[in-house]
């Protein structure tokens, strides 16, 4: 590898042999580095089981094939989307745990899609050459959308298999990823809540840590348990301190590449707005929860999944409201220009990406705010608004020509999105009313009580009496008569249904905001940080691009750190701190059954550990393996320190958090007494 001359590159490109840091595409992993420090060949073969025991969860994690018979290992925060809509108020699998007794009760997911990449394609000539020369941004943008739709088609019809083209480095490149999918998913072991999550939302981004945060699935085709192409063993002797691990999985998006300048725009404006988002849902839910304890059961994952969020967001705040990372990241921008101005002909090519980028930051944050509420809330707010706005856009969008339609709504990923739109499901019609009060009432917070829109969506009521008059008045919690409308852009904008009334008085907004956001942003993002990742390539540089929720593999050894206040932090917790944590209380409560077999447990066994890879949301659920390609973990966290590695890598306090597998055969042995599993496991 080239040395960099400049020390902002020193991690992009040559600082791998001092830090682990790296995202890396399988196509294009860093094999002599880690060969030079660690003296392990990740060789193609390696890769390529990684690749194919490994899966991608639709709903945002990942997992991997564990057995012969398509057992499927991933977290229990992943699953408990399938674990949630399972459970009923006389079956509460969340709070109980489930074990399927044999194969034929192991319970079918309702709307989980899972994903297996076969291969990898660089389309990017292809996206790029329907450019014409002298086409404006704009153009560029809508001739690339239309070309990354029709060559998702042609893929999908000549293989059957879902097909995404991928954009990397903001349209620097493209990849055409090839999928087969799967959805027949059925749940076979999932621990209690309080075990997986164990410590709640205080110790959730905290080490020491000791949960079992994991569940296991199995996966079927044609009424049959799938026989995978690939699955990785069971370890069996377990991790080892010092031993080096990579982790397979599908990170869901980072900003190492974001400029200064669109590190301030989040700094300033859209994290600070999705903070106060997520604060007002979690405290919104949390007051819905009080009515009842099903009301309690059924709000369960949906203020956990905000927990997550805000607290995620607040670590990635901390680190850009901390002047001397920002430094840093103005230190390192500023390098890598001045390497480039030092050759006129790089000069000219790449050197006006920043400015560029600053102005393109400035035109977003004008009207970033009404494309969050208009355009991106809708789709992320409980169940029945995201549905209406679904039915009503297929309608739409159906109608149009493959490549003139929204990119989600794409020939090739249709039967995705028929698969979510008629999930079978379980919806609480008083949930769904707590949800969509609080996303008016943070719509009409946001844009302030003059906007025209938001006044003729409340019509002089309040939002929780829209909300309970629009739930009341829609037909879309029956499959049914989500269909009807899907099938015709006439009935879906004319159906006299409460939520669909919502969403039509929303839609000329948010497509004049998503419009904004692809020709004003995107289209332009797209050229000039293709430029910075083309000068980082000409200096030297062995650039990743940032995160897409796509296959990605990272490495690191299994150490531990020293805090903030220099106390040293031992690579793993046990079974014996575990109890020493609990208190009884909520959430330190422990399920009746740990208990009761705590005489059976070998206190020391490992039970969660920490290592340097180099991992973020997505990869929630990945393999964590050894060099000979055995399980020896699973990813479910990275601790408070490690927030911050969104923007830029750092290993001193920085870990990512794993369950060990020896723990988890510990406790499936002797809490579980699930001798079937271990004995599928090999072990």
């Amino acid at each position: 590898m080239k040395k960099s001359t400049f020390w902002g590159l020193l991690i992009a490109a040559n600082g791998l042999l001092q830090a682990d840091n790296g995202i890396w595409l399988l196509n294009e992993f860093p094999r002599a580095a880690v060969k030079a420090k660690y003296g392990f060949d990740a060789d193609d073969t390696f890769l390529k089981k990684l690749q194919l025991g490994s899966v991608r969860f639709n709903n945002g994690g990942s997992g991997s094939f564990v057995s012969g018979d398509g057992l499927v290992f991933t977290n229990h925060h992943v699953g408990a989307d399938c674990i949630q809509k399972l459970s009923t108020k006389e079956h509460d699998y969340m709070k109980e745990g489930f074990t399927a007794a044999s194969r034929a009760t192991e319970k079918p997911c309702p709307d989980l899609e899972l994903n297996v990449l076969l291969k990898i394609e660089n389309v990017s000539e292809k996206v790029k050459g329907v450019v014409p020369a002298g086409a404006s941004p704009a153009e560029a943008g809508a001739k690339r959308r239309s070309a990354m739709s029709a060559i998702e088609k042609e893929c999908a019809d000549r293989t059957g298999h879902r097909c995404d083209v991928v954009t990397l480095f903001s349209g620097g490149q493209y990849h055409l990823y090839e999928y087969q999918k799967y959805t027949d998913i059925r749940l076979v072991f999932a621990p209690e809540k309080d075990i997986a999550f164990f410590g709640g939302d205080p110790d959730n981004f905290v080490y020491p840590r000791w949960d079992l945060d994991i569940a296991f699935f199995r996966v079927y085709e044609d009424g049959k348990a799938l026989k995978p192409l690939q699955y990785l063993p069971w370890s069996k002797q377990g991790v080892k301190k010092g031993e080096l691990t990579f982790v397979s999985g599908n990170p869901g998006s980072t900003g190492r590449l974001s400029t200064y300048a669109e590190l301030e725009l989040q700094r300033d404006l859209s994290l600070k707005l999705n903070l106060d988002r997520h604060d007002g849902f979690i405290k919104a839910l949390q007051e819905y929860s009080k009515q009842s304890p099903e009301a309690a059961r059924v709000a369960l994952e949906e203020i956990f999944g905000s927990q997550n969020s805000y607290k995620a967001i607040s670590g990635f705040l901390s680190g850009l409201k901390d002047p001397k990372f920002m430094e840093k990241k103005k230190a390192e921008e500023k390098a890598l220009r001045a390497a480039i101005a030092k050759d006129a002909e790089k000069q000219k090519l790449y050197g006006g990406a920043w400015d560029e980028l600053e102005k393109i930051s400035r035109d977003y944050a004008g009207f970033y705010s009404s494309m969050m509420v208009f355009e991106n809330m809708p789709g992320q707010y409980g169940t029945l608004l995201p549905i209406a706005r679904q039915v009503y856009r297929y309608a739409v969008e159906k109608q149009k020509p493959n490549g003139e339609r929204l990119r989600e709504f794409s020939e090739a990923n249709l039967a995705s999105l028929e698969e979510e739109m008629y999930s079978a499901a379980p919806i609480t019609a008083s949930l769904e009313e707590a949800i969509l009060a609080e996303y008016l009432r943070f719509s009409v917070k946001v844009l302030g009580d003059k906007n025209q829109v938001m006044i003729e969506v409340l019509g002089g009521k309040t939002p929780a009496q829209v909300a309970k008059e629009a739930v009341a008045a829609t037909k879309l919690m029956n499959i049914e008569d989500r269909k009807r409308p899907a099938a015709s852009a006439a009935v879906a904008g004319s159906e006299s249904d409460g939520l669909l009334r919502i969403v039509r008085l929303l839609e000329p907004e948010a497509r004049k905001y998503r419009k904004m956001y692809e020709d004003q942003v995107q289209s332009r993002q797209s050229i000039e940080t293709a430029k910075i990742a083309q000068a980082q390539y000409s200096l030297g540089g062995n650039v990743y691009p940032d995160a897409t929720f796509t296959m990605r593999v990272s490495f690191g050894p299994v150490v531990g750190y020293k805090d903030a206040k220099g106390k040293a932090v031992d690579w793993k917790t046990d079974f014996a701190g575990m109890y020493r944590h609990a208190t009884g209380v909520d959430p330190l409560v422990l399920p009746a059954k740990w208990l009761e077999r705590k005489k059976f447990l070998n206190l020391k066994v490992p039970f969660n550990y920490v290592t340097t890879a180099d991992t973020h949301g997505g990869n929630s659920g990945s393999p964590t393996v050894n060099t000979k390609g055995e399980v020896i973990g699973i990813l479910f966290d990275g601790n408070i320190e490690g927030l911050p590695n969104r923007y830029l890598y750092t290993e001193e306090q920085a870990r990512s958090v794993h369950v060990a597998s020896q723990g988890i055969v510990e406790a499936l042995r002797k809490i579980y007494q699930a001798d079937w599993l271990l004995k599928e496991l090999g072990q």
